[in-house]
């Protein structure tokens, strides 16, 4: 099983951009138990975005209401929203994603996407 993340990318002051993370693989039965969302701006630490999990769905307080968190179970895919983007959200934006599969608990890393947003 592997996490792969998309959308990132560049985007001008006010944008949107929708980040995916996908878990896929072949064999296997699994389901998305809870996922997180960190950022790590180029040179800081990595801060906690947004968590979804069975205890509900929380957004750090200084992004609530510009981020979502969203899921798609069918597709084993989860979605960081991003909307109103500032220069200061620029940063590497990494998924980590807990799996439920056979008797036990995956936890999986994405390699992160790059989030560039000018002003």
């Amino acid at each position: 099983v592997e996490l792969v993340e998309s959308g990132g990318g560049l985007v001008q002051a006010g944008g949107s951009l929708r980040l995916s993370c996908a878990a896929s693989g072949s064999g296997e039965t699994f389901s998305i138990r809870a996922v997180d969302w960190y950022r790590q701006p180029s040179g800081e630490q990595r801060d906690l975005v947004a968590t979804s999990g069975i205890e509900g769905t929380r957004v750090a307080n200084t992004l609530r209401g510009r981020f979502t968190v969203s899921r798609d179970d069918a597709r084993n895919t989860v979605y960081l929203q991003m909307n109103n983007l500032k220069p200061e959200d620029t940063a590497l934006y990494y998924c980590s994603v807990d799996l439920n599969i056979g008797r036990g608990i995956l936890k999986l890393w994405g390699k992160g996407v790059l989030v560039t947003v000018s002003a």
